[in-house]
């Protein structure tokens, strides 16, 4: 009897101490899925043993696939909303869309649909920008970067100009593919967002 009450207790501990703990909710793609790597060596696991260790009440949710798009982001968005209830929904999507020339135009539509969605839940949102190789000619390059700047001056949110920044075209920091970031990589990422993320959390 008393195991089962110290059992009822112990559950109620832990539900109190989830409902205190916000949940911070990254939408992404092999970047954040940490593709060719454990997940484990990913920069969202770093991110979540960052914040235990800086005592943030904090759980991580990666709902990140690799090969997504913008669009399959904002179809599978609600149901996340719903799922994990966010109070901080992380956006790292358009990488795909660029990779596949897709227009711009259509990025910026999904993600601000992404970022309404999100904030009508009740949730802080974070954007991470991305830019793409200059192969891929100037104007398609300078326009798909624009997106973002544009899109956190228009919503007001929290940009990460370029996510990959020191990471990208550093043979070095990237895998044999020349797309995905390596192991060495991840917590360059993580210290990329760091400091605009933390002032949300």
């Amino acid at each position: 009897m008393r195991a089962g009450l110290i059992s009822v207790a112990l559950g109620l501990l832990l539900w109190a101490q989830g409902a205190l703990a916000g949940t911070v909710l990254v939408v992404g793609d092999s970047i954040s899925a940490a593709f060719g790597l454990d997940s484990r060596q990913g920069w969202v696991a770093l991110l979540e043993k960052r914040l235990a260790e800086q005592d943030f009440e904090h759980r991580v949710v990666n709902a990140s696939i690799s090969g997504d798009t913008s669009a399959g982001g904002a179809a599978r968005l609600p149901g996340l909303l719903a799922e994990y209830r966010p109070d901080l929904v992380i956006l790292e999507l358009g990488g795909n869309d660029g990779l596949r020339g897709q227009p711009p135009v259509q990025l910026q539509h999904n993600l601000a649909a992404m970022i309404d969605e999100s904030r009508a839940s009740g949730a802080q949102v974070l954007l991470l920008g991305m830019r793409l190789p200059p192969n891929y000619g100037v104007r398609y390059t300078t326009a798909f970067a624009q997106v973002f700047a544009t899109l956190a001056e228009e919503k007001q949110v929290p940009l990460v100009p370029f996510f990959l920044e020191g990471v990208g075209g550093v043979p070095r920091l990237m895998q044999r593919d020349g797309i995905h970031p390596a192991l060495e990589a991840q917590p360059i990422l993580l210290d990329n967002l760091w400091p605009v993320l933390q002032p949300l959390l």
